[in-house]
C-alpha cells in the first residue's frame, strides 16, 4: 500500500507501471517518496516562517499545509513531464524552471530554519539592538524636553541671582551704618548720630525689599520647579509607553536582519541543504536510467501519435478528392442544357411573382 502511494506521488502511469519488473516500479516509489518528503519539510519550514509572521499555530499549519501542497503538485508535475531522452541536455533544458524555482524556494524556506537553529546568538544581537534604539529613543525624546527644562532652570538661577544681589546690597548698608557707628567710615564720630539714623533706614527699607524679593522668588522658583517636574514625569511617561514598541522589535524582518549581522559560512551550507532538498525530485528523475517503464510509456505515446497523424494525413486526402470530385460534378452540370433551361423558366416566374407584388403594393396607396 505504502508503494502504490509513493508510485501515485511520483505521477506515473499506475496501470502501465504495474506490467513493468519490480525493481521498475520501486525506483518510481524512490522518487514519489522523494517529492512527498520534499513537500513535507516545506510543510514544516512554511509553518514556522509563517508562525514567526503571526504567531498563531492555526494560521501557520493552515497555511503551511496550502504551501506543502502547492510544492508537492508542483514536483508531481513536473516529474511525470520530464521525459527520458537519450539527450540529457533536453531533460535539463525541462528541469530548468523548476530548478530555478527550486533556488528561490530555498532560499525562503531556509532562513526560519536558520533562525531557529541560531536562535540565542539573534537573541543576543537583538537584544544589543533593542539597548541601542532604547538609547537612541531616549535621547531623541530628550531633545523635546531639554530645551526647556534648561531655560525653567535658568529663569531659577536668575531668581536666585536677583536674591543674590539684594542681599549682598543689604549687607553692604549693613556695614555701612555699622561703620559710622562705630567712627570707622562716614563722618568718623563715634555714637548713633544722625547719619547713622539715615544709613540705618536705608539699610532697613533694602532689608524690608529683601525678604519680599525673597517671598515673591521662592513662590516662583516653586512654580517653575514644579514646571520641571510636570516636564519630567511627561518625559518618562513619553518613555515608557514607547519602550513595548522597541521590545516588541523581534519580527521576522528584524530576525532576518539580525541573522545578516552572523557569519555566513554555517548559514550557506544550511541554505545548500534545502537546495538539495528541493531539487531532489528532480535530480532523483535526471539521474533515475531509462528503463522498462519509460520504453513502454514511449511506445505508447508513439501508437497514439502514429495514429493521430494517420488520421490528420486520412482527412487531407478525403478533403482533396472531395474538392476535385465536387469542381468535376458541378462542371458537367453546368454544361447541360436542360438545367439551364430549367433556372431560366425559375427565374421567369420568380420575376413575375416579384412584380406582381410590387404591382398590388402600388394599387393599395392610391
Amino acid at each position: 500500500m505504502l508503494q502504490r502511494f509513493f508510485i501515485l506521488c511520483s505521477g506515473a502511469d499506475a496501470t502501465l507501471l504495474k506490467t513493468c519488473s519490480e525493481g521498475e516500479q520501486n525506483k518510481y516509489a524512490g522518487i514519489g517518496a522523494t517529492v512527498f518528503f520534499t513537500a513535507v519539510m516545506a510543510f514544516i519550514a512554511s509553518s514556522y516562517a509563517l508562525y514567526t509572521v503571526f504567531d498563531n499555530i492555526y494560521i501557520a499549519i493552515l497555511f503551511g499545509m496550502i504551501w506543502g501542497l502547492l510544492i508537492f503538485n508542483l514536483d508531481r508535475f513536473i516529474v511525470s513531464t520530464i521525459k527520458k531522452n537519450t539527450s540529457f541536455g533536453n531533460e535539463l533544458s525541462q528541469a530548468a524552471p523548476r530548478i530555478v524555482l527550486a533556488i528561490i524556494i530555498a532560499v525562503v524556506i531556509s532562513k526560519p530554519l536558520e533562525m531557529k537553529i541560531f536562535e540565542k546568538e539573534i537573541n543576543q544581537v537583538l537584544l544589543e539592538q533593542k539597548n541601542e534604539l532604547t538609547l537612541a529613543n531616549k535621547q531623541q525624546l530628550a531633545l523635546q524636553y531639554t530645551p526647556q527644562v534648561e531655560k525653567l532652570n535658568q529663569d531659577i538661577a536668575a531668581l536666585k541671582g536677583e536674591i543674590t544681589g539684594k542681599e549682598a546690597e543689604t549687607n553692604a548698608l549693613y556695614d555701612t551704618y555699622i561703620s559710622e557707628a562705630e567712627g570707622r567710615a562716614g563722618t568718623m564720630l563715634l555714637g548713633k548720630g544722625p547719619v547713622y539714623a539715615e544709613k540705618r533706614e536705608k539699610h532697613d527699607a533694602s532689608l524690608a525689599e529683601l525678604q519680599l524679593l525673597k517671598e515673591a522668588n521662592t513662590q516662583k522658583i516653586k512654580d517653575i520647579e514644579a514646571q520641571i517636574a510636570n516636564l519630567n514625569t511627561e518625559y518618562t511617561e513619553v518613555v515608557k509607553n514607547s519602550q513595548p514598541i522597541i521590545d516588541g522589535f523581534d519580527g521576522l524582518m528584524a530576525r532576518i536582519n539580525a541573522l545578516g549581522e552572523l557569519p555566513w559560512f554555517p548559514s550557506f551550507f544550511i541554505f545548500l541543504l534545502f537546495l538539495a532538498i528541493e531539487t531532489s525530485p528532480i535530480i532523483a528523475k535526471l539521474l533515475a536510467p531509462k528503463g522498462e517503464y519509460d520504453l513502454k510509456l514511449e511506445d505508447q505515446e508513439s501508437a497514439i501519435k502514429t495514429w493521430i497523424l494517420q488520421k490528420v494525413g486520412e482527412r487531407k486526402k478525403i478533403l482533396v478528392t472531395d474538392t476535385e470530385l465536387n469542381e468535376k460534378i458541378y462542371g458537367e452540370i453546368a454544361e447541360e442544357e436542360a438545367v439551364y433551361a430549367y433556372k431560366k423558366q425559375k427565374a421567369e416566374e420568380l420575376m413575375q411573382l416579384q412584380a406582381d407584388a410590387f404591382h398590388d403594393m402600388q394599387v393599395k396607396q392610391l
